[in-house]
């Protein structure tokens, strides 16, 4: 190894050495040394390749087309090979830092990639605003439909991106929003450490508003065999108490336990069995757990959190963090809509919450661009806090076009506009059409601003999917190669709009 890396950088130019033996663009901090050779990643053309330089007779587990390459009279091997999901997997044996792992109760930015690209600019938003531990592999498997994309092309893209910047400090992998038992068995198959359980498809959003016979009569209906108690025992345990919760004292009476009961009870027993057969797939490898109820119709009041809580550690499950439904509104791809002073009052109660049955971390969903309460959040909750962001990646992508590529970014805007109707159905969002911003009335260099008009941005935001995976009528992707021909032409601009938004994120949470 130390005779590979010497040949190196004798050398006056190093990178210039490695841009000449592999014909490509050499990213510099991706150069790592590894068992008597040296990894690296370079550009040609369209397409990034591993390289790898060492000694004739190494044997390593790569996919690799191999070369003589004479440095100074030494005879070495040059490997090249694609950035393919064998390569990523060998990567990941290898390299430990290049493979994702647990991050505890650290305080966390969830930084999700729908086009696979991002990863070096939250790398180097990560580097400029220190202080967050990264999830760099983070996707919901409705994104991942959406985009015709896998469990494991999510997490190879994170891998690659490590390498490509030269990451060693850790980052986590989160399989988010999932429903069911399927979904937990492909992203584990995949590798991802954080499963995030999402049970809203068995909350009962009617129970705020019930009448008390059909609160009764649903009451008596949960699932009690699977919830492993009784209505009786429930009521003995939980009704008319009242629990400390860290400097304020938090009751329930019956009505309030009933409610809470049937909103929850059923999805409290769906999170049960998800989280024991996430046990048993995963077997001895280390994972964590986040339980999301953020896509409810209804706030999740504090009583109802401490009695999701109370129930899923009876049922023996356990969680890294949490994600309530706040009050407010946390609409896709803007700032939180609603009055600060009773966010601040609700979100301090569920902090309380979080410290007194755990502790766990807070998880903000649809978090991205939320800046007015991001000081909030970072006050109350300290370190067990961890901000979840995706579409808001996507939007700084196509700021980079609006300002690369204007006429793709203007074919896009008004494919969005047009579909905006059919794909804002299982978004929380409030766009109106006749407010949008259109691409006949923009000029070149009002486009970038296109991404900061709410309406506008709402649109581009939740209609990804379709812009991804729309064919024209001879079955060729309309959007989806000139999108990563752009980014890859003008990536270090797309990686520049990347790290100034993330920085702006992180920095309110790591100045507290």
């Amino acid at each position: 190894m130390a005779r590979v890396l010497d040949l190196i950088s004798r050398n006056r130019d190093p990178i210039g050495l490695l841009e000449h033996l592999s014909g490509g663009t050499v990213y510099p901090h991706s150069i790592t040394p590894l068992a008597g050779n040296v990894l690296f990643l370079c550009r040609q053309g369209a397409s990034t390749r591993l390289g790898c330089l060492g000694q004739p007779d190494t044997a390593l587990q790569f996919q690799l087309t191999r070369a003589e390459a004479d440095i100074d009279r030494t005879l070495l091997t040059l490997g090249l090979g694609e950035t393919n999901a064998h390569n990523a997997a060998a990567l990941r044996a290898l390299v430990p830092h290049t493979a994702s792992s647990c991050l505890g109760l650290a305080k966390s930015v969830g930084l999700g990639d729908r086009l696979g690209i991002a990863t070096p600019g939250h790398i180097r938003a990560l580097r400029a605003a220190p202080g967050m531990r990264p999830i760099l592999a983070q996707q919901s498997i409705r994104e991942m439909e959406r985009t015709a994309r896998t469990p494991q092309d999510v997490i190879d893209a994170a891998t690659w991106g490590v390498l490509q910047e030269g990451w060693t400090d850790g980052y986590g992998s989160d399989a988010d929003h999932l429903k069911t038992r399927a979904d937990i068995d492909v992203c584990a198959a995949a590798g991802f450490c954080l499963y995030t359980l999402d049970p809203r498809d068995h909350v009962d959003n009617a129970a705020d508003t019930d009448d008390a016979a059909t609160l009764s009569a649903k009451l008596d209906a949960l699932p009690w065999s699977r919830l492993e108690t009784s209505l009786p025992a429930l009521r003995a345990n939980d009704a008319d108490q009242s629990w400390d919760i860290g400097d304020r004292a938090l009751t329930c009476n019956d009505e309030e336990l009933a409610r809470a009961a049937v909103k929850y009870g059923s999805a409290i027993a769906h999170l049960a069995e998800m989280y024991r057969h996430l046990l048993s797939v995963m077997g001895d490898r280390p994972f964590e757990v986040e339980i999301s109820v953020d896509e409810t119709e209804t706030p999740t009041r504090p009583v109802e959190h401490l009695f999701i809580a109370k129930e899923l550690q009876r049922l023996g499950v356990r969680w890294v963090s949490l994600a309530p439904r706040f009050v407010g509104r946390f609409e896709k791809g803007v700032d939180y809509i609603g009055d600060l002073t009773a966010f601040e009052q609700d979100f301090a109660w569920h902090a309380s919450i979080a410290r007194a049955l755990g502790p766990y971390k807070l998880s903000l969903h649809s978090g991205s661009d939320k800046f007015s309460i991001y000081p909030i959040a970072a006050r109350l909750a300290g370190d067990l806090v961890h901000l979840k962001t995706a579409g808001t990646s996507y939007l700084e992508a196509l700021r980079t076009l609006a300002r690369v590529d204007s006429p793709l970014f203007r074919e896009i805007l008004a494919f969005a506009i047009e579909h905006y109707e059919q794909d804002k159905a299982s978004y929380h969002v409030s766009a109106r059409i006749d407010r949008m911003l259109t691409p006949g009335a923009l000029s070149d260099e009002q486009l970038p601003a296109a991404l900061d008009q709410f309406d506008t941005r709402q649109a581009l935001h939740v209609t990804f999917g379709t812009v991804m995976t729309q064919r024209t009528s001879f079955g060729a992707l309309r959007f989806r190669d000139r999108i990563y021909q752009a980014a890859t032409l003008y990536e270090e601009e797309h990686y520049a709009a990347l790290r100034s938004h993330f920085v702006r994120h992180m920095q309110p949470f790591i100045n507290t």
